[in-house]
C-alpha cells in the first residue's frame, strides 16, 4: 500500500551554514508577514480579497527586486506564501482563528514543496542534506520506513536544527485476525476488550504512564527559574536576558521530552493493538467538549482543570488517528461508534440494559441481569459487539463512520505537494504595472 511518511533527521551545519539559515529564516517569516499585511490591506481598503495566485506572480518580481531573496528559490517562497492562503482557509472554513503576524521566535521554518533545491542522500540511516545555494549539511536520524522523497521541511526548535522529510513509499504491515474493542481513559490509558469466541472477552489494559506528571515538578520549578530572570518586552523596548534565554531552554527542553515520551507511546500501542487485530471498534470522542475550561463560577475549577490536563496527556485523538490509519495499511477495519445513539459506558454488554452512570462510578452492575465488571472493560466489549454484529448487516445504516465505508467529505486546505505542481501563472499584460494585488504587495516590501 503507497502511503506518505514523515521522518525528521537532526542537522549539523557548520558556522557559515548556521548563519545563513538564520538568515533564510528570517526572510520567510518577513515574507509571511507582509503577504498578510498585504490581504488585510486590500481588504480594508479596496474591499477585496486577494487570492494565493495573486500573490504567488509577486514572488517572481520580488526576487527580481530584492536580491537578497534569489538563493532562496521560487518554491520554498511560494510555499511561504501558501502558508497564509491555508491560514485563511482554514478560518473561513470554522477550523482555526483568523490569521495573525509571527514573530521570529514563533517562526519556526519553511518548506520545500517538492524535489527541486534540495536531495537527501540517504537510505533512511544518516546521510546528509544537499540544499542550492547552501551547500551540504550532515544529518543524523533513522527512518521506520524508507522511499521516494517529496517534500523537504527546515525547522528550528529548542536551539537545534531539524529536517522534516516526506517519502512516499510502500507500507506492508502486517496484523491477526483478533477483533478488539477500545475504550480510553485517564487512570488506564486504554483498555481493550479482545474477542475470544461464543461471546467471551479478555481484558487487555494498557496503563498511562503520565509522562507530565513524572516531570511536572521540575517543569514548575524551571519555569519559577525563569520568572526571576529579565524577561523581554516587545512593546517597551526590553530585551530578554541571557539568563532568560537559557532558562527559557531549559523548560523548552523539558516540555519537548514529554511531548517525544508520549508520541512514542502512542506508536508503540497503536502497533501493538494492530499487530494482532485486524478489527478494532471504539467510541467516537469529543475532545474539544471533554477539555472544555470549567464554567464561570464553578467551585470545582481546580479539578476540571486537573481532569483537562489528564485527558491531553494521554493523548487520546493522536492514539485514536494512530490506530486507524495503521489497521487501513494493513487493510483491516476501523469502526468509530456513534457514543450518543450507543452510549457504550452506560449499556451492559450482555443484555442491552441501559442505565446511566456517574464518572466516579467505575465499575459496571447491571441490574438486569447482575453482570459485573470493570467499567471501561464493558465499554470496550460494547464497542466489539456493535462490529461484531454490525459486520452482518451493513455498518453505515448504524450511523459510524468506518474505514470501509464512503467517508463523509473532510475539510481540506490542500497541501504543500500542490505548490510544486502548480505552474507559477503569468501576468496578464494589464496587471504588469496597474493596481492589481500582486503589484501593491511589491510596492509594499520595496
Amino acid at each position: 500500500m503507497l502511503s506518505t511518511r514523515r521522518t525528521t533527521f537532526r542537522l549539523y551545519p557548520n558556522q557559515a551554514q548556521t548563519a545563513k539559515l538564520f538568515e533564510w529564516r528570517r526572510l520567510h517569516g518577513w515574507l509571511y508577514n507582509q503577504a498578510l499585511s498585504d490581504r488585510q490591506i486590500s481588504y480594508k481598503r479596496d474591499k477585496k480579497s486577494v487570492s494565493y495566485y495573486d500573490q504567488q506572480r509577486a514572488v517572481k518580481v520580488i526576487r527580481q527586486v530584492l536580491p537578497e531573496f534569489k538563493e532562496l528559490g521560487s518554491h520554498a517562497l511560494q510555499a511561504t506564501v501558501k502558508r497564509v492562503d491555508f491560514a485563511y482557509n482554514r478560518f473561513f472554513q470554522g477550523l482555526g482563528g483568523y490569521p495573525r503576524f509571527k514573530s521570529l521566535r514563533h517562526y519556526s521554518g519553511w518548506t520545500y514543496p517538492c524535489n527541486s533545491g534540495w536531495k537527501a542522500h540517504t537510505t533512511g540511516v544518516n546521510g546528509y542534506l544537499d540544499i542550492s545555494n547552501l551547500g551540504h549539511i550532515q544529518m543524523r536520524g533513522k527512518a521506520r520506513t524508507w522511499g521516494n522523497p517529496t517534500t523537504l521541511t527546515i525547522v528550528y526548535r529548542n536551539g537545534k536544527w531539524y529536517a522534516s522529510i516526506t517519502v512516499a513509499c510502500d507500507v506492508q504491515r502486517e496484523t491477526g485476525n483478533g477483533l478488539i474493542g477500545l475504550d480510553f481513559g485517564c487512570n488506564v490509558a486504554v483498555m481493550g476488550a479482545v474477542h475470544l469466541g461464543d461471546g467471551e472477552y479478555e481484558e487487555l489494559p494498557i496503563d498511562n504512564p503520565r509522562h507530565l506528571k513524572q516531570v511536572q515538578t521540575k517543569i514548575k520549578l524551571a519555569n519559577r527559574q525563569k520568572r526571576r530572570k529579565r524577561a523581554p518586552n516587545y512593546k517597551k523596548h526590553i530585551k530578554a536576558s541571557k539568563e532568560w534565554k537559557k532558562a527559557q531552554r531549559k523548560v523548552s527542553k523539558l516540555v519537548r521530552k514529554v511531548a517525544n515520551q508520549r508520541q512514542d507511546f502512542i506508536h508503540k500501542v497503536a502497533a501493538q493493538i494492530v499487530s494482532s487485530n485486524s478489527m478494532v471498534a471504539t467510541e467516537k470522542l469529543n475532545l474539544k467538549n471533554m477539555t472544555k475550561k470549567a464554567k464561570k463560577g464553578s467551585k470545582r475549577k481546580a479539578q476540571k482543570t486537573g481532569l483537562n490536563r489528564s485527558i491531553l496527556d494521554v493523548g487520546m485523538g493522536m492514539l485514536r488517528s494512530a490506530i486507524e490509519y495503521k489497521v487501513n495499511e494493513a487493510g483491516g477495519i476501523f469502526v468509530e461508534v456513534p457514543t450518543k445513539k450507543v452510549k457504550p459506558s452506560q449499556r451492559c454488554p450482555k443484555c442491552d440494559h441501559v442505565k446511566p452512570k456517574t464518572l466516579s462510578e467505575r465499575i459496571h452492575k447491571c441490574e438486569n441481569c447482575s453482570y459485573t465488571c470493570d467499567r471501561d472493560f464493558a465499554s470496550g466489549q460494547v464497542c466489539a459487539e456493535y462490529l461484531r454484529t454490525g459486520l452482518g448487516t451493513s455498518l453505515d445504516n448504524h450511523g459510524c463512520s468506518t474505514s470501509i465505508s464512503n467517508p463523509k467529505a473532510v475539510k481540506s486546505c490542500g497541501g504543500m505537494k500542490q505548490v510544486g505542481q502548480k505552474k507559477c501563472q503569468k501576468l496578464l499584460p494589464n496587471q504588469r504595472f496597474g493596481r492589481s494585488s500582486s503589484s501593491k504587495l511589491i510596492y509594499n516590501l520595496v
